[in-house]
């Protein structure tokens, strides 16, 4: 499973020896995987400004997780012609998510622990922020890559009366620069392509005879060309509408043509390029070779700043477990960290319940609300059983699949 729940317990001598106890039922019991966490001592400040901080770090802890969520999307999103990849580039300092969280070790160049709690919060808040800054603008830009890119091959999708005709005709369909003569298209239902040979020289004086040409067809009908006097436009258009004959309004323009084709060709190449995995020529002493882990820009952003982000994410969590420890044991700091892993979904259930009987010994009142739920204790709501004796986070990475 690639869920966790963190807890702690207090370091004496009877707790040290209740988790013992606990780690021995889980591991006989298949229940778990369990793992010291440690954290770092930090400078505990006043009761009163933990107290503060408790709040303010579970906003962040919320804040981080829905940012890593969104990251996550995003890789998908734009790897979507390489959904396969999608893992490899959610990582943390170059290793999986599971490895990262079960060996977690407190970055102290990043997030010094000789300083105050409230900085050390403060730098992980702003070092969020920007990432969330920086994605909305990136997101932003690519969003409107894709929308510029999907409106274009709109374009060319749908029946003959709607899509682009820049794909279809070419420049050879029609007579040009002419003073008195225009080739215009003509869109035939399947049914009536007899109909419109035997006819269409008739709609109107000064058609050209013999200027037909079938260059287009859908599952609908087809699209004909037909060359006139330019003088006949009108009355050749009445008349081929009371035939069930549709004249498309398009005059063909060869730099608007090129130009369009042009932008969907730049459009797709650079939706592609924000995760195409480029093959660049690499000198290594005298020997060249190939690297084909250079990646496009916004992959290569979202790929080292969610590893950024997910790494802030669990250093809040071990805050928001030394804070509540110190806030639920009391001083001087200590106590002990333990990183839980359950094996399977159907055994959270026992394995909650292993750990409560363990814990109980730390607040009567707290687990016997378990059993009782008329049993009322403050910032519990009757019922829910969301409260604990011992300290507890959850981490869920499958939220992250």
């Amino acid at each position: 499973m690639s869920e966790f729940w963190l807890i702690s317990a207090p370091g004496d001598k009877e707790n040290l020896q209740a988790l013992e106890r606990m780690n021995t039922v889980t591991s006989k019991s298949n229940l778990s995987y369990n793992t010291k966490f440690s954290i770092p001592d930090f400078k505990v400040g006043t009761l009163d400004s933990l107290v503060g901080l408790s709040d303010e770090l579970g906003k962040l802890d919320t804040f981080a997780e829905s940012l890593i969520k969104r990251m996550a999307q995003n890789v998908v999103e734009v790897m979507e012609d390489a959904k396969g990849k999608v893992p490899e580039n959610l990582l943390a300092n170059g290793v999986d998510l599971t490895s990262f969280v079960t060996h977690f070790e407190w970055d102290m160049a990043k997030y010094p622990a000789k300083q105050p709690l409230a900085s050390v919060v403060d730098t992980l808040a702003k070092q969020l922020a920007q990432i969330e800054t920086d994605l909305k603008s990136r997101t932003a830009a690519y969003n409107t890559l894709k929308t510029n890119l999907e409106n274009l091959e709109k374009k060319s999708m749908g029946n003959l009366f709607t899509r682009t005709l820049s794909d279809i005709v070419s420049k050879e369909d029609f007579v040009l620069d002419s003073e008195y003569l225009v080739t215009l298209l003509v869109i035939v239902p399947k049914p009536s392509y007899t109909q419109w040979q035997k006819t269409y020289e008739s709609l109107s004086d000064m058609v050209v005879p013999r200027s037909t040409k079938l260059i287009a067809e859908d599952n609908e009908g087809g699209l004909f060309t037909v060359t006139l006097f330019r003088k006949v436009i009108d009355d050749f258009k009445t008349k081929a509408k009371e035939n069930k004959f549709t004249v498309r309004e398009f005059y063909y323009d060869e730099k608007e043509i090129k130009r369009e084709r042009e932008e969907l060709s730049r459009l797709l190449s650079d939706k592609k390029q924000q995760y195409q995995t480029s093959c660049v020529a690499l000198k290594k002493g005298s020997a060249t070779f190939l690297d084909h882990k250079v990646k496009g820009p916004l992959l290569r952003w979202l790929k080292v700043n969610f590893s950024e982000a997910f790494i802030a994410w669990i250093h809040i969590k071990a805050l928001r477990v030394f804070v509540e420890s110190v806030l639920r044991y009391g001083l001087p700091v200590n106590f002990q960290a333990v990183l839980l892993q359950p094996h399977k979904k159907s055994s959270t259930k026992r394995l909650r319940e292993v750990l409560n009987s363990v814990f109980r010994h730390l607040d009567q009142v707290a687990a016997a609300s378990v059993l009782d739920a008329s049993v009322e204790i403050p910032g519990l709501q009757l019922g829910t059983q969301d409260y604990f004796p011992y300290v507890y986070f959850h981490i869920d990475l499958g939220l992250l699949d």
